[in-house]
Parts: structure tokens; sequence; C-alpha cells
């Protein structure tokens, strides 16, 4: 395999693929991406858009996991949004018959 000249096409990253060195060219579009940050397990967000239907638990309230928190209706289908773990309910942030977009945030857990 012939080397790249770094004088001639400029600075390559070196990638590590099955024991394999490879060097790319990267493009300012993927240079000016947002960085993925690791999701808050705390924060419940929706993954679709939809309508909310009806919302089960209050502010303050104790929710085990399992139970539902909240119905959300997405190409007529009722999504039920289920508690991941056992928690306090810190904050609400949708309403009955609110239509939301993918990734509104919906619940946030203590």
């Amino acid at each position: 395999m012939e080397e790249m000249n770094e004088k001639e096409y400029g600075e390559y990253p070196t990638l590590s693929i099955s024991s394999g060195l490879y060097k790319t060219e990267l493009t300012d579009k993927f240079k000016q991406r947002k960085n993925w940050v690791a999701p808050d397990p705390k924060q419940i967000f929706a993954v679709i858009p939809g309508t909310i239907l009806d919302v089960f638990v209050n502010v303050g309230q104790e929710v085990k996991k399992g139970e539902i928190l909240l119905i959300l209706e997405a190409m007529k289908m009722q999504n039920q949004i289920i508690m991941p773990f056992d928690g306090k309910i810190k904050k609400i942030y949708v309403k009955p018959d609110e239509v939301i977009k993918k990734a509104h945030l919906m619940v946030e857990i203590i």
C-alpha cells in the first residue's frame, strides 16, 4: 500500500479496524457535527412525534419501575411510556392533547 504524503494531502486521522490501520480524510461536515452526549436516564424524551392522550403521574409522586407514566399516540397507535426504574417525578413537561415533536422532553425524574 502506498503511503500518503501529509504535505501533499493534509493531515489524515488514523483508524484502527480489526487490527488494521487506515488513514482517512474527514469532511468539514463531519468536523462540525454536534458531539454525541450520553443520554441522561432521568430524562424521558419522545422517540416519535405524536399527541399526549393522558398523563397518569403528578409532580412529586413516587413511581415504581414498570408503572405507566403517560400515553403517547403516534400513527394511530397508543404507546405506553413506562417508568424505567423506581423514582420520584421531578417535572412533567407535557399535558393531555398536546402535540409534541420527536426528542421532546416529556418527564424528568429525581
